[in-house]
């Protein structure tokens, strides 16, 4: 997630557009710019064909059928665990829990991990959160009188790392904080923080939702003892996605829900659970997600990633400056380190206004408070603002569409 210089002639952004279908229609009668990349990003053909070839021929139930269709199934679903292993750099395929998405991953970590707490014992999360990394840790606060601590971002949008030391303290339990901000687009140094935490014996959960879109992700590099994921922020499936978790963590946690397919044994005074990870995937999955999302992580693998990060940057400074021209716009969320995204606000202008306007001329983008109420409060947006987020199928003709139509909408709003 650096910039990489002298990449940018070898990075062919029209063959790679050329594999998404649907950036080639138009909205609106205008040819559609797809800048809410946060939100969710398109798919390629690949990922289109592999979950339509499994319901042409492979559809069938996983792990309980001894049929052809159901073996071709399960060997599907098991190969895009292993996929998903190699995509993060697990050290094991046992360490990849099936989730529905980033969200349910944490849901399941606070909730198994909770089960360990008691009142008095302190979550440290940051102020750059997205809900998904508030909202289950505030339930256990009702529920359990946990203590909630934050680590404060500073006016450009960085955590204050600077706080850090003081806030762990020994009823510290865990730290979670997410790889990339959803809002700003801040990249965060998670591998210093969970080394900075592993030194006070805090383990460290990763929200990593926003992560994995914009480079390679390595789970032992980062040294995390858990990453949360979700397939449809990475050109993947919606509803799938995983849980990186070291096992020692899946050997000790309690399941968080009950079902089929998790268990060994059951018996009216006595249930006996699978081991990890099947222990943590009640009920029938997403079965097709999970190999939508095998194909992309493949074809995600097999990208030119300093050249996307080259073209990337480029993306962010262009569309950075030529923002800032806009009489009243401000940019919220100056952080050094950034994945292309742009969050910004006109004086006199509400955000969704400026966002409808954009929908009229084919481009979109995401308004509101992007589920990041805390921060932008803090940084004086609290009405929410316009959030433009680049993937690397984006192009500088996708840029300049988007500052002459901030242009445009700031002259028929003002």
């Amino acid at each position: 997630m650096s910039d990489t210089p002298n990449t940018a002639s070898t990075f062919d952004v029209e063959a790679i557009r050329a594999q998404f279908p649907a950036l080639q229609q138009r909205v609106n009668g205008k040819p559609l710019v797809y800048l809410d990349n946060a939100a969710t990003t398109q798919k390629p053909l690949c990922v289109i064909d592999a979950v339509n070839q499994f319901y042409r021929v492979d559809n069938a139930n996983i792990h309980r059928g001894v049929h052809a269709l159901s073996a071709r199934a399960t060997e599907q679903y098991e190969a895009a665990r292993e996929q998903i292993r190699q995509s993060l750099n697990a050290a094991a395929v046992d360490e990849i829990v099936f989730v529905r998405g980033t969200t349910e991953a944490i849901n399941l970590v606070a909730s198994s991990f909770g089960s360990r707490l008691k009142a008095g014992d302190e979550i440290l999360i940051s102020a750059l959160e997205h809900h998904a990394n508030i909202v289950p840790w505030h339930l256990l606060r009702e529920r359990m009188g946990i203590v909630l601590k934050v680590i404060p971002v500073t006016d450009m949008g960085e955590l204050d790392l600077s706080a850090l030391p003081a806030l762990i303290t020994p009823r510290t339990r865990l730290l979670a904080v997410n790889h990339v901000s959803n809002a700003l687009g801040t990249i965060n140094p998670v591998q210093a923080i969970c080394a900075q935490a592993h030194a006070h014996g805090v383990p460290v959960l990763i929200d990593g939702a926003q992560g994995l879109p914009h480079g390679l992700v390595d789970v032992q590099a980062i040294n995390c003892d858990f990453y949360a994921m979700s397939g449809h922020k990475a050109f993947g499936p919606s509803g799938v996605g995983a849980l990186y978790a070291r096992r020692p963590w899946l050997d000790e946690l309690p399941p968080y829900q009950g079902g089929g397919d998790m268990i060994e044994t059951v018996r009216f005074d006595c249930v006996r659970y699978a081991p990890p990870p099947a222990k943590f995937e009640a009920g029938t999955p997403n079965i097709e997600g999970a190999i939508g999302l095998k194909a992309a992580l493949a074809w995600h693998a097999a990208q030119n990633w300093p050249a996307i990060t080259h073209h990337e940057a480029q993306l962010l400074a262009a569309a950075a400056i030529g923002l800032q021209e806009i009489p009243g716009l401000r940019l919220i969320g100056q952080a050094a380190h950034k994945v292309p995204v742009v969050s910004f606000v006109i004086a006199g202008c509400h955000p969704h206004d400026i966002g409808t306007l954009l929908d009229a001329m084919g481009i979109a983008v995401r308004t509101g408070q992007h589920c990041a109420m805390p921060v932008l409060e803090q940084l004086g947006a609290a009405t929410g603002t316009v959030r433009a987020s680049f993937a690397f199928y984006n192009t500088m003709d996708d840029v300049q569409a988007l500052v002459r139509a901030v242009h445009r909408a700031h002259d028929l709003l003002s």
